[in-house]
């Protein structure tokens, strides 16, 4: 092996997308080079690259390609060490995390401990830190061989839906009675749903689209599933929580013109479907300004409260426990697709970026 493969997409057209090829280069002191096992592609991913130029998020900038005009796109997966010249860092290590969609990555680890480490690369220095650590799947609680395509395709999505669940109660639902989530059939939608589902203190009602009701539907973690075009039809009296995964502007409309005063909160939770931000049109609507979530600031809060240790330990068996619900063969919540190599990721890549998106897949990519 003397190159590195890598899937890359243009920052002006994100469908379209290139196969790249460079020298392998010579490891330096404090270097690990990893070859990437297999990563999960999902529309979280998709949401990765539209944000990618967003100031906290900046996603474009964890895997620089050296090319002004094209970006790596960030998915979750499994790495295991080739050579390392670094000590605490062992050679057929694996490790879980987050990794370009590429053969392989050099790294230069740091904080190196138990759990694992962290990427120490200068330019991942100002990036979020929840991105930038890698966990030994020797030390990991949550790990089992058997669900790691489970675990690749949920637990970055569902650390967004355990954190957001959290978020919710920890602010008594903003005082709201029902709880109206878009894009119900998407991942990160239903594993928020899967954490409230047993709160007594809201009704939790599915948005989406017409071809997707009975999915919704047969989920089981709504209290029922309703049409985009019957958002109206909703009782507008009610105290309401919106939490948004559609991102698209004229159904948040539709919803704060409908419930106005009764709307008391309004939380952006992110899209694939839509690559725009919150603008100022959002903001003169009636009601409560839409409010972007960002996982990261709770879980920092949760740490403080809790302590790093018990938040771990609470979202490993929230996980757990999602994984065995989403798997379970008599009622399953996704089929996994495996997908092998980088021409069948690049395929993948853009037909995701261009929406078509079978709510009960789930794509893994197998590198190695």
């Amino acid at each position: 092996m003397t190159v590195i493969s890598q899937l890359q997409n243009n920052k002006a057209d994100m469908q379209q997308t290139r196969i790249h090829t460079q020298p392998l280069p010579t490891l330096q002191p404090g270097e690990a080079l990893l070859r990437i096992s297999r990563v999960a592609l999902t529309t979280n991913n998709i949401t990765y690259a539209a944000f990618g130029e967003t100031p906290h998020l900046r996603y474009w900038d964890f895997f620089p390609t050296g090319a002004a005009e094209w970006f790596h796109m960030p998915a979750w997966g499994f790495a295991e060490v080739v050579e390392t010249t670094v000590e605490g860092i062992a050679k057929g290590e694996r490790f879980y995390g987050y990794w370009p969609i590429a053969s392989h990555v050099v790294m230069k680890p740091v904080r190196i401990g138990e759990r694992g480490f962290y990427d120490g690369a200068e330019h991942r220095l100002q990036l979020t830190s929840a991105y930038n650590q890698y966990q030994r799947i020797s030390t990991d609680a949550a790990y089992r061989a058997a669900d790691e395509d489970y675990q690749m395709l949920l637990r970055p999505l569902f650390i967004t839906s355990f954190m957001l669940a959290d978020f919710l109660d920890d602010n008594d639902f903003f005082g709201a009675r029902q709880v109206v989530v878009s894009s119900a059939s998407s991942k990160t939608a239903y594993g928020t749903a899967f954490c409230l589902e047993s709160n007594p203190r809201v009704e939790l009602i599915g948005l989406t689209s017409a071809g997707n009701t009975g999915f919704v539907e047969e989920l089981g973690c709504y209290a029922r599933a309703v049409e985009y075009a019957d958002v109206e039809k909703l009782d507008p009296s009610l105290p309401t929580l919106y939490v948004d995964f559609s991102g698209n502007r004229s159904l948040r409309a539709r919803v704060h013109q409908h419930f106005g005063s009764a709307l008391v909160h309004d939380c952006y939770a992110g899209s694939a479907q839509s690559h725009e931000h919150i603008g100022e049109a959002d903001m003169s609507l009636p009601g409560p300004q839409p409010q972007p979530y960002f996982a990261p600031y709770q879980i920092k809060k949760r740490n403080a409260d809790w302590g790093p240790e018990e938040v771990t330990r609470r979202f490993n068996e929230a996980q757990l426990a999602f994984i065995r619900r989403v798997s379970d063969p008599q009622h399953a919540w996704m089929q996994i697709n495996q997908h092998a190599g980088l021409d069948a990721a690049q395929q993948l890549v853009e037909a995701l970026i261009a929406g078509d998106i079978d709510p009960l897949a789930g794509h893994a990519v197998l590198l190695d």
